[in-house]
């Protein structure tokens, strides 16, 4: 079997600025980290390696520094990975991004065939949740969004068996291979890196995939060109000044009291629905 995580270095968005002039993002200085949902990712892609044998492979388009967030993913287990870097790809948004990685991975499996890619469920820098399902369409393959579980692989039907949080519950999808999975937050725990895999990280000179040697001949579907998203501005969000305010009371109990009135009186909508939520579930 063999799986590809889609990772993304990103800045880290504890400290980034924004530009009091142009309203654009100050990136000088943020240092990058890579993507956290992607993380989770790349775990249950190794969590399946562990249990029913598989070659993993991290791919990452950017600028060439973007090697080291490869290389980090390969110290925690992954088997090898891919740069997809090019000056055409500059500026892509997330149709263009999909587009690329897409050729990119389906280069990849013309040498080894790919049944399984992972992403996170969105990136923290651009919030759209849209890489994930744009790779479903370019690679043809089944889509499993917000993912919180792998419940079972059975490599006899190939098919993988997933837990996917939903409005209102937790669904159970079974689906053919390949498929792709977008994972979400808190879906498991990042291994510790081991030594030997730190050591060959370190060593691992990551081969880069440009435009062409992904088999990308038009340039108007990447990059700049590519990208009908245009972004006017970027700003942050004024603070709102609310003054707290007291409930009347002694007690705690007394002041919860006052709170909860408040709140029916304010919405009386809330206390018809808990009363129908009671008497469809009344207590033992």
């Amino acid at each position: 079997m063999h799986i590809v995580v889609c990772i993304k270095e990103v800045p880290d968005s504890a400290q980034i600025r924004i530009h009091p002039v142009t309203n654009t993002i100050m990136r000088q200085g943020v240092p990058a980290i890579i993507n956290p949902y992607d993380l989770f990712a790349l775990e249950e892609a190794l969590g399946l390696k562990d249990r029913w044998g598989a070659k993993v492979t991290v791919i990452s388009m950017g600028p060439p520094q973007a090697a080291g967030a490869l290389k980090k993913a390969l110290s925690y287990g992954a088997d090898q990975a891919v740069l997809l870097t090019d000056k055409a790809f500059a500026g892509a948004d997330t149709l263009a991004t999909s587009y690329a990685l897409g050729a990119a991975i389906r280069k990849l499996g013309e040498t080894e065939p790919v049944d399984l890619v992972f992403t996170g469920k969105q990136t923290i820098d651009g919030d759209t949740a849209q890489v994930g399902p744009g790779l479903s369409i370019r690679l043809g393959a089944q889509l499993l969004t917000y993912v919180s579980r792998i419940r079972d692989f059975a490599p006899a039907q190939r098919t993988l068996t997933v837990e996917r949080r939903a409005e209102g519950g937790v669904q159970v999808l079974t689906a053919p291979l390949p498929c792709v999975v977008t994972m979400l937050e808190g879906s498991n725990e990042l291994r510790f890196a081991k030594m030997p895999d730190m050591f060959r990280a370190a060593r691992y000179d990551v081969p880069l995939m440009s435009r062409a040697d992904a088999g990308i001949e038009d340039v108007t579907k990447v990059g700049l060109k590519g990208s009908p998203t245009v972004v006017n501005q970027v700003f942050a969000p004024p603070p709102k000044a609310v003054e707290p305010e007291q409930f009347p009371g002694e007690t705690p109990d007394s002041r919860a009291e006052a709170f909860v009135e408040r709140l029916f009186s304010q919405h009386p909508e809330l206390g018809d629905a808990m009363l129908e939520r009671l008497d469809a579930h009344p207590a033992p």
